[in-house]
């Protein structure tokens, strides 16, 4: 293995894997640290997995909805030690696709646990505390984030836990208190409640998924309360007693307190950066409120030092980790790549019905000064939707009255991680409302409804 390299990543998840190949194809020597699986907390433990357990819930519904599509099957039952080793498999799978990348670029994987040293070094410690320094022209600190524990519910793994117990337990649990209602929280919401798990979900916030538009927030309050699923909202837990057989949690409503019974508790309350231990404050890269300070291109305050996805500031996704990967060694090796958007980043909650979504919200916008054209068109109107059993939910969007500037997009329903797509480019490209309203889409579709949706916005809506 090299020791002379033009470049050295620390971190192998969706940014930094994606950065070492970029930079690799700008013909750069480069390597990669990682102490775990390649392919980062995403693709072993977070992105992938999960929609692998997300599917067996789907088809598993599916099953127990067969006679709504006229199918008579016999009873479904659930194997859950299935479903896990299945999302197992599929992330394995996808490591060893990480590795295949990685070689096929020539990049040189450096097992162990990466530190910066003074003078652009990277010192690496092995699992057998054999350590290594290599001095490479540049580096880049891609080390990701792991759970946020509160002091008040500490992570320990049997009776509280954080989503990579949640993806490997040993059985499933009669019933479950999922504490946090972003992505991660409503995702494990719906597997275990569709799979027979009874599930209980509690929100600090006024609404559940609280960053996205207010409407989509209350329709999938609608949808799981429909379900069957408790869900608490301006509530908060207070602790939890876990000396009995059952978690006894306690939460704090604007009635009163309230305490849940409960096998299993979900702590799935935001991310906290990777930035302890690697040598930050030893070299005197500039942090502020847990994060790496850097500038539009991921350039710390240490000349050749950059720093690029959860540990900087902006949204945590895997989507964006890979586009500030690919700017940031572009502008390295003397591109001129445009700065990232962080106004027009898609966010994707792969629950059911699914969500998606762009730009302002309703109320995001208003408060910006915008007069706006807002549309909507339900998925009970759409006959593709209704075709496919999955008439709930909604296209929303929002355009700037004056000028016709596609502000935002919001989507609940089957699909609408697919689809939002189309709102991201027409974004980027300046398209306008009356463009998309004039651009033919394919019928019947679902994605249809974001026409529909604009005609609505314009008063010209057909099928209302």
């Amino acid at each position: 293995m090299s020791t002379q390299y033009d470049l050295i990543v620390i971190g192998s998840g969706p940014g930094g894997y994606v950065a070492a190949i970029r930079a690799s194809q700008l013909g750069m020597k480069v390597g990669i640290v990682e102490k775990a699986e390649l392919g980062g907390i995403c693709l072993n433990w977070g992105c992938i997995p999960t929609k692998a357990l997300l599917k067996s819930a789907q088809v598993f519904d599916y099953i127990t909805h067969a006679e709504d599509y006229g199918v008579k099957v016999s009873k479904a039952e659930t194997d859950f030690t299935g479903m896990v080793k299945r999302s197992r498999d599929v992330a394995g799978g996808m490591s060893k696709g990480i590795q295949f990348l990685l070689k096929k670029n020539k990049i040189d994987h450096i097992a162990g646990f990466g530190k910066v040293l003074k003078g652009t070094k990277v010192e690496v410690t092995d699992d057998k505390d054999a350590k290594t320094v290599y001095s490479p022209k540049n580096i880049i600190l891609a080390t990701g984030g792991r759970a946020r524990e509160l002091p008040n519910l500490p992570i320990d793994g049997k009776k509280i836990i954080g989503y990579r117990q949640a993806m490997v337990l040993d059985k499933q649990p009669k019933s479950m208190v999922v504490v946090g209602s972003g992505a991660i929280g409503i995702e494990f919401a719906y597997f275990y409640h569709t799979i027979g798990t009874e599930i209980t979900i509690v929100e600090y916030m006024p609404n559940i998924v609280p960053n996205e538009d207010v409407d989509v927030s209350k329709q999938l309050e609608r949808t799981y309360k429909k379900k069957g699923m408790k869900v608490m909202t301006n509530s908060e837990v207070t602790s939890v007693d876990t000396k009995g057989k059952k978690c006894k949690v306690h939460v704090k409503t604007k009635k009163g307190e309230e305490i849940i019974e409960c096998d299993v508790v979900l702590s799935a309350v935001g991310v906290s950066t990777n930035i302890e231990g690697i040598g930050l404050e030893d070299v005197g890269v500039a942090t502020d409120r847990g994060q790496v300070v850097v500038d539009e291109f991921y350039q710390t305050n240490i000349p050749n030092i950059y720093a690029i996805g959860d540990i900087v500031k902006g949204p945590a996704l895997a989507h964006v980790a890979s586009a500030e990967g690919i700017i940031c060694v572009e502008k390295m090796t003397g591109h001129n790549p445009e700065p990232l958007d962080y106004d027009n980043i898609p966010g994707c909650t792969y629950c059911a019905p699914e969500i998606a979504s762009v730009g302002y919200t309703e109320k995001k916008a208003k408060e910006a000064g915008y007069e706006l054209k807002v549309g909507k068109f339900p998925f009970s109107a759409s006959g593709k939707a209704k075709a496919g059993g999955a008439p709930d939910g909604f296209i929303k969007v929002i355009y700037d009255a004056k000028y016709g500037e596609w502000l935002g997009a919001h989507m609940i329903g089957a699909n609408v991680t697919e689809m939002i797509a189309e709102v991201v480019v027409a974004r980027k490209l300046e398209t306008t409302g009356h463009e998309i309203l004039k651009a033919v889409h394919p019928h019947p579709t679902m994605s249809e409804a974001i026409m529909e949706a604009t005609a609505a916005a314009y008063d010209e809506v057909i099928h209302l």
